[in-house]
């Protein structure tokens, strides 16, 4: 098969073939499809990977038979180019939920959505309310930040995208504990609301700037301004996040919607 390139012009386009072609292939109905990852938060480089993810169902008769026969519940495809693309089961992204899973609530929050029944967002977006636990999405994130912070920015040289990398779950566990609700997807809205104009700031909007502009941001000198914060939080944070834990929420939602949905 030819490397599939995408262009910023053809992505749209690129994007939709490719959904409908997986929806003939798998026999499968995609509900939900959206942009995660770099493009989704707001620094990309010109050339970053499209991270497509999205939510799909099976016709009614295949979930019949699940209990006879183990049946994967993901559909994956090689990454091609610039494309990366993969998806849940409507089972199986419910089941995230209930738990509270932080990439799940990204994709329904993405500002870059490529397919959607508008009923079906509406409706699953409807119980983030129930099943968005802030305790267990900050725990998340911080682990998310401590890993990336371990990787790449002990030492000096340090991989300079990846304090974006550190810098946005650090900010989305602060929002957290302040109680402002889900995370917003978008880097620049943690960014604008949660840190003042100040050095910390400038450093931020510098390092976005070349990141945007496709600039090589391999390993370089360590940024006192975003390393120094980094270390302050991390210590902020040592014994976990601000945050108590969150009643397990009712079941019942969930399978009516499953329900509702099936093919």
């Amino acid at each position: 098969m030819p490397e599939l390139r995408i262009s910023p012009t053809a992505a749209g386009a690129t994007i939709l073939e490719c959904l409908a072609t997986i929806e003939q292939t798998e026999s499968v109905r995609i509900l939900y499809a959206c942009e995660s990852g770099s493009r989704a938060w707001g620094f990309a480089s010109p050339d970053s990977d499209y991270d497509v993810r999205f939510i799909y169902v099976h016709p009614r008769n295949w979930y019949l038979s699940i209990d006879l026969e183990r049946r994967r519940n993901v559909i994956e495809r090689p990454i091609e180019g610039m494309l990366d693309i993969n998806g849940w089961d409507l089972c199986k992204a419910l089941q995230l939920m209930r738990k509270s899973n932080p990439p799940l609530f990204e994709w329904l929050h993405s500002p870059l959505v490529y397919r959607a029944q508008p009923e079906f967002r509406a409706a699953i977006m409807a119980l983030t309310p129930a099943y968005y636990s802030p305790a267990g999405c900050a725990w998340h994130y911080l682990h998310m930040a401590r890993g990336n912070d371990r990787e790449y920015l002990r030492g000096d040289p340090v991989r300079l995208k990846k304090y974006l990398y550190v810098l946005r779950p650090l900010l989305a566990v602060r929002w957290l504990e302040s109680g402002r609700g889900v995370v917003p997807v978008p880097f620049r809205e943690l960014v604008e609301t949660l840190i003042p104009p100040g050095a910390l700031r400038t450093a931020i909007e510098r390092l976005l700037v070349a990141k945007q502009g496709g600039a090589e941001l391999a390993w370089g000198p360590r940024i006192p301004a975003l390393s120094d914060w980094i270390a302050a939080e991390m210590a902020r944070l040592a014994d976990g996040p601000k945050l108590g834990p969150a009643p397990q929420p009712d079941l019942e939602p969930l399978n009516a919607l499953f329900r509702e949905w099936l093919g």
